[in-house]
């Protein structure tokens, strides 16, 4: 054992002056020092590993300002296309306003008699065959019930049934309860219309009370025979269809209606004009 021991303990220090020998032939062939070689082996890898992670740090951090930065500005170029957008729709508001006030001009040379008040619909209601809207001007300004309610191309919107003072309820020419005498305006013929009280018609108005003899054409114009409501002439609608009413003695008209009035922004009320 101890013999051993004695050679184990050789053979370290044979390694050990041979490891101390080759170092010292490094060093002097090299000129790298022991303590350098550590660095070199040990100290280097790790250097480089934090470096690495510095660098990996400074990519996540350069990736989250971009991000934010770019977040940022995205919502600016959001916010500068709502701005855009609704410039663009006020424009167009402006530019309906304005074609919407030339032909009124023109429908005011052709009618000096009338007193007419502008208004902007505000709500509206449609309920079975009823079909009303509400406007933003009232008593304050001159619009009382009983008075019609027209286009800036003259076409007839409807009749004022209520009024406070800045607001009025229209009811439609699409109701079916409102009655207007009319007639057509190439032949003559006269007749009562209202509004289409059927599914199948909806949207159209019905001109009823038409002589069994009247010949009746498609596109037709039909317009107000004029009383103490209702300018004569005022445009009600074009002829889409005609038949034989239930009792076959009279004739009936299906017309479009020349007011677009889902789609009316404005109106103008007649507030006065010259009876014939």
């Amino acid at each position: 054992m101890r013999h051993f021991f004695t050679t184990k303990v050789r053979v370290a220090l044979i390694v050990a002056l041979l490891l101390t020998a080759g170092l010292a032939v490094l060093t002097s062939l090299t000129g790298t020092t022991v303590g350098d070689l550590f660095v070199k082996t040990v100290l280097t890898p790790l250097r480089s590993g934090a470096q690495s992670l510095t660098a990996q740090a400074e990519q996540i951090y350069n990736y989250i300002f971009e991000y934010e930065s770019m977040a940022v500005e995205n919502e600016a170029l959001k916010q500068e296309l709502a701005t855009l957008r609704d410039n663009a729709l006020k424009a167009a508001a402006t530019q309906r306003e304005n074609e919407r006030l030339r032909k009124l001009l023109e429908l005011k040379a052709m009618h000096e008699d009338y007193s007419l008040v502008d208004a902007y619909i505000i709500g509206r209601s449609s309920v079975d065959w009823t079909h009303t809207f509400t406007i933003n001007r009232g008593t304050n300004a001159g619009i009382e019930p009983g008075m019609c309610a027209i286009t800036e191309n003259g076409e007839v919107v409807g009749l004022v049934i209520e009024a406070g003072s800045n607001y009025a309820v229209i009811k439609s020419v699409l109701d079916s309860s409102l009655e207007i005498s009319a007639t057509i305006a190439s032949s003559g013929y006269s007749g009562m219309v209202q509004g289409a009280y059927s599914t199948e018609h909806a949207g159209l108005l019905l001109m009823d009370y038409l002589p069994s003899s009247s010949v009746i054409r498609n596109n037709d114009r039909v317009v107000t025979s004029g009383s103490m409501v209702y300018p004569r002439n005022l445009i009600l609608g074009y002829v889409v269809d005609a038949g034989f009413n239930d009792t076959g003695v009279a004739k009936f008209a299906l017309l479009r209606p020349a007011a677009n009035i889902d789609t009316l922004e404005q109106v103008f009320i007649i507030t006065s004009f010259r009876t014939e």
